[in-house]
This record gives structure tokens, sequence and C-alpha cells, in this order.
């Protein structure tokens, strides 16, 4: 049986070089960074290293990387540590209806304790209007968070222009940079940013590590406590290997950035061409220029998506139906529904997320079992059988191409 991972937003396979890398800092250099002998002395030398890479790699300074678990904990410790430090300069948050859990959870946690959150709608692509977060401000505006790019549909957001409104006003600006960083450009100057969340483990690092970049200057409280590592903003011992492997792997990522896009979004174009193609009523979710090099969303009317993916998954092909952290619910995709489509058809999507070691052969497999797959599934279907009997027809190709 072929086997074909398309699954890399949720997660990617750690690179040979960066897990050859790690175990030298498990076996032979393994101090505690914080211990004075040479022993601690060698580590904290490894991770300093190492933040000056991430930072390099960005734009940013050394000193302006914290160190934490990933993207989850980044997106926490920002966004409620920059309300907490600023509550008393206003108590109003801005973010948009297709941000991560992550985001929109510490978002709605805060609405319970006297912050008030606006929740921006996005268009039919799942992109923010810059006018409407302009709107939007008021007086007792202190946050503003939207992500870089979507998780799910892949839609790039006009993040340098809302960093820049945010800057004019004087209002903290964070973005979640999780499924941008080492696919297409980032650096916090360039783009207004003054707190961006990354996860190693998207990009061919190790799970459990990533950072949160946060401007001098910016006004954030720690929101645990215990130690004075990472400027006490993220106390605890450093998870050292995987900070050793997190900056390899940004920085391998960083160096092939247009290479690499390039390759996969020529994969991507073909898949999403090759699809319509061949299977009617379809539609291509996100934006159909705006999006990540590696994103193919679309959604198959008269179908489960689960069912699809189960049906993928016995032919060797791992997708998704929508973000890692929310696979296992049986409720349609927030970002989906945010972007107008009905819980039909919002059920029915796929998401496949391609990588490096993706190849135009494993594209052609993917194009040969879907229609298959699709056509069995929507002969079991009675809305289909419905659909066919009162006749009606959409000509393959005709939704949203690239």
């Amino acid at each position: 049986m072929n086997k074909v991972y398309m699954d890399h937003s949720a997660t990617t396979r750690t690179d040979d070089d960066i897990a050859r890398i790690m175990v030298e800092y498990m076996t032979d250099h393994y101090g505690n960074p914080s211990s004075i002998h040479s022993f601690g002395r060698t580590v904290r030398k490894g991770v300093e290293e190492a933040r000056e890479k991430i930072a390099r790699c960005i734009g940013a300074e050394p000193n302006e990387i914290i160190f934490t678990s990933g993207g989850t904990e980044s997106d926490n410790i920002a966004i409620r540590g920059a309300a907490l430090a600023n509550k008393k300069r206003g108590n109003h948050i801005i973010t948009s209806t297709v941000e991560h859990h992550a985001v929109l959870d510490t978002c709605k946690a805060l609405s319970r304790e006297g912050f008030e959150v606006t929740f921006l709608p996005v268009d039919e692509y799942g992109m923010v209007n810059v006018e409407d977060v302009k709107k939007a401000i008021t007086d007792q505006t202190i946050l503003i968070t939207i992500m870089h790019a979507n998780n799910e549909v892949g839609t790039i957001q006009p993040i340098k222009e809302i960093g820049a409104l945010a800057k004019e006003r004087g209002i903290t600006f964070h973005s979640d940079t999780v499924q941008s960083v080492g696919k297409i450009p980032v650096n916090v100057n360039e783009l207004n940013i003054d707190l961006l969340s990354i996860s190693a483990h998207k990009f061919y690092g190790p799970k459990g590590i990533g950072c949160l970049y946060m401007r001098k200057g910016a006004r954030v409280l720690p929101i645990s406590y215990g130690g004075s590592q990472e400027r006490k903003r993220r106390p605890g011992t450093e998870n050292v290997p995987g900070i050793i492997g997190f900056a390899a792997a940004m920085e391998k990522a960083v160096n092939s950035i247009n290479e690499q896009a390039a390759y996969q979004s020529k994969l991507r174009d073909k898949l999403i061409n090759g699809i319509f193609d061949r299977i009617d009523f379809i539609k291509l979710n996100g934006h159909p220029t705006e999006r990540l090099p590696n994103n193919v969303n679309m959604s198959f009317q008269f179908i489960e998506g689960e069912s699809l993916l189960l049906s993928l998954d016995m032919k060797g092909i791992a997708a998704s139906s929508g973000s890692a952290c929310t696979s296992g619910s049986l409720d349609p995709s927030h970002v989906l529904l945010a972007m107008g489509l009905n819980h039909e058809t919002a059920h029915g999507s796929l998401r496949l997320t391609l990588g490096k070691d993706n190849t135009e052969e494993q594209i052609d497999y993917v194009l040969e079992v879907l229609p298959e797959i699709v056509e069995r599934l929507r002969a079991m279907s009675p809305l289909y059988a419905n659909a066919v009997k009162n006749g009606l027809h959409q000509e393959k190709g005709c939704c949203s191409n690239v």
C-alpha cells in the first residue's frame, strides 16, 4: 500500500539531522542551564546560541525570544499577559472569528473576567478587512490579535496593514504565526508585530517546544510563577534538546523557504486543478491566491468529511478535515462557518497540506483514488440521489479554482 502523508499543518516529521543534534543534548550535554558549573555553562551557551538563531530568522533581538512549550502556550502568555499588563489603560481586545482555539478560547475567558472582546467577521475567503479593524478600535482598545495564516484554509491575512494601524494607535499587536513561519517570510519589523507565537513541530522540529517573540518595551505580565527562567515570563527548567532542535529546524526551514514555497505551491496547484478536473459539486475554501503554498482545503457536497478521511486512510493517505486540535469533534469547522458555508457543506471539508517530502507521484496517486472514493460515498448518500433526481448539475471545475 502507498503511504502518503498530507497533514503537515497538523504536524511534521522531525528532520533526521535535527533529531541527531537533539540527542547530543540528551546524552552528552545534559546539564541544567541554570547551573553555574561547566556542565551547566556548556548547555547555557547552546541555549543562547539557539535563541540568537531564532531571533535572526524573524528579524528580532535575542533577548526578545521567550521559549515556551509551543503555539498554544505562547498565545496564552501573549494575550492574557498583555491584557492583564494593560488593563489600567483599557479593557478592549480585537480578534477575528477564524482564529485558532488557543486564541479564541483565551479571549472568551478574558471576556468573562471583565474584558470586552470584538470578534471580527471575515469574507468568503476567510480574510479580515483592515477597515473593520479600524472601525472596531476604541479608546479602550489595548490589544489586537490576528493570525498571520489560517491553519485550516491557509488564507494569509493583511498583517502588515493591521500591524501598522495598531502601531499608529499605540495598541499592542499579537499574531499567531504558527502556520506561516518556515513557509512564507516573517519579519517582525516589516509586519509591525509586537508579540508573535511560533511552534517548532510545524517545520520539521520537535513537538513540545516553541517561543513567544516579545518586542522590547511590550507590556506583558507572566501567567505562571516559580522560577526566573526566560526573564520570569515562562518559569521552569528549559527544554534544552527541544530548544536546540527548534533553532536548527527553523534556520533550515527559513534558509530554504523560497525553494520550498515554489516546489510545494506547484504541487498544490496540480492537486487543486486535478481535483476540479475529476470531481463535481466541490468548492475550494480559502483565498485563491493569498494562501499558504502547501494548503489545499476543499468541500465535497453530499458526503461527510469523516467518511472521506477514513476512506483515504484505508488507501494510505493521511489528511484532515480541519484543525488537528478539534479533529475529534463532530461539529463543523468554525472557520468554514465564519466564511459563510452552511453546515452540510462545512461537514464535507477536506484539508490536504503538503510538505517537502511529497512528490508529483503522490499527487497522481491521490488524484487516482480520491474520485473513486467520492463517487462511492455519494452513491450511498440520499442527499446526492435527491440532487441528481432534481436535475442539479455543476460543471467540473466551475467553482473557485486557482
